[in-house]
């Protein structure tokens, strides 16, 4: 099984300042960037580093993965 980016992904959420706003549909959340003013999803289960990756790049943050 391959491993999950969302708790790495989650913590540099974190530590950049995002917050996580509700609960989406399915297994999705809800964050808000303070960075880029805006609401981006993050998935429960980000299994591809190309995903992990622009969920940072919607916070503002840069690519890690």
């Amino acid at each position: 099984m391959a491993k999950s980016f969302t708790p790495e992904v989650k913590r540099l959420l974190v530590q950049a300042g995002c917050v996580l706003k509700r609960q989406g549909k399915g297994d999705h959340e809800i964050w808000f960037s303070p960075l880029t003013q805006r609401n981006f999803v993050v998935d429960q289960t980000i299994k591809s580093r190309h995903t992990a990756n622009a969920v940072l790049k919607q916070a503002g943050l840069e690519k890690t993965f």
